[in-house]
Formats: structure tokens, sequence, C-alpha cells
């Protein structure tokens, strides 16, 4: 039995978000793809998807193209990206021309794949896209992370940290602040700490992340 798409999952697993008003091609490549271990949550169109979606959706998303009563899936990929919506997006459709997967491969959809395709060849494209979205979601929990270790700094350890990645000395990160050098080494030795960088290349490279 599928899972509810009314529920996300506590975990916010990856999952293959499969949109296509075809019964029968759902019930396949539902099949095929529990079958390769994905999870998969079905959705019958563009608007079910849209009622069941919530924040931080993890995997990719296999749209068609042409749904009735609703909008189109090259809409529904318009709207996400307007609204930052980063999962990656793979268009199947039986009825895609080349105008039409060019718009949507400069739209940012991942890949526009037309019916038939093979299993394999399906297969190869949702595990690159699956690899994109980790990396992404990865590099997107480290930000979050250096962003909050930077919200435990000062407003002044702030500004000495700016000032330190920025290559500027103490003595004149210490004349802006209208203080001590010793005072700036002890804010650095600060901002080192609660920001577990074992050294200010490190530093620097946080600062590269999140500034």
């Amino acid at each position: 039995m599928s899972r509810d798409p009314q529920r996300p999952p506590s975990d916010e697993s990856p999952a293959i978000h499969l949109v296509d008003d075809d019964e029968a091609l759902r019930t396949a490549l539902s099949r095929l793809l529990r079958a390769a271990g994905y999870e998969v949550r079905v959705y019958t169109s563009a608007s079910d998807f849209l009622m069941a979606r919530y924040t931080r959706m993890r995997g990719c998303l296999l749209l068609d193209v042409r749904m009735p009563g609703g909008p189109t899936g090259l809409e529904l990929h318009q709207a996400l990206v307007r609204q930052g919506e980063t999962l990656p997006v793979i268009f199947l459709t039986g009825h895609g021309d080349i105008p039409m997967s060019v718009q949507a491969v400069k739209n940012g959809a991942f890949d526009f794949l037309t019916k038939p395709v093979s299993g394999d060849d399906l297969l190869k494209v949702i595990a690159s896209a699956l690899l994109l979205e980790e990396t992404a979601h990865e590099a997107g929990g480290r930000r979050r992370e250096l962003l909050r270790r930077e919200a435990t700094l000062t407003p002044t350890e702030r500004e000495v940290f700016r000032g330190v990645v920025a290559g500027q000395p103490n003595k004149m990160i210490a004349a802006e602040l209208g203080c001590s050098e010793r005072t700036v080494k002890a804010h650095r030795a600060q901002v080192m700490h609660k920001m577990a960088a074992g050294s200010l290349p490190e530093l620097v490279g946080m600062a590269a992340e999140i500034i």
C-alpha cells in the first residue's frame, strides 16, 4: 500500500514524487521505483501535489507535462521555481517536443524524457538527480549550521569576525572599534571558538559560505 501523500515523512527522507494522471503508468513506475529501493509518493495531478506539498521536501520530482483539470506540469514547475523550490524536476511525457524540452531545461528542469523510456535509463537519470539533491542538501545543512554559530557571536565579535576574514590586522580592527589590540585578540579567540574554526584559513572559508 502506498503512503498517504498528505502525510510528510517525519525524517524528511528522500523520495521520488511522481505526478501523473495516468493510473496505469503511475502503477508501473511505482513498482519499478520501489523495486529499485526508492520511496515513492504518488500524486494524480499538479493540484494534488501542491495540496500535499510540505516544506523542505527531499528527493526529486518525476512530472508529466500535460494533465487535464488543472495546472500542467510545465506550469507547476514554473510555479515551484518562482517559490524557490530546489527539488530536481524530471519531465516524463509522451507529448514532448524539442522546443518544449529546451524551455523546460532553461527553466531549471534536471532532464526531459519522452515516453516510452527504458527502466534502466529512467533509473540512471533519477540516480543522478538524487545525487545532485543530496549534495545541495548537505551544503544547505552546513550553511544553516554556520549561520547558527554566527548567530551566537556578540555584535563586537561579529565586527572582529568580519575584519579578520577581510585580512585586517588586529591593530586596524582595534582602531576601528576604539579598543586595544589585546581586546581584539580576546574577541578573536572567542570567534574562533564559537565558529569551531581550527585555523584562520578555515574561518575564512566559513565566511565565504555565509557572507
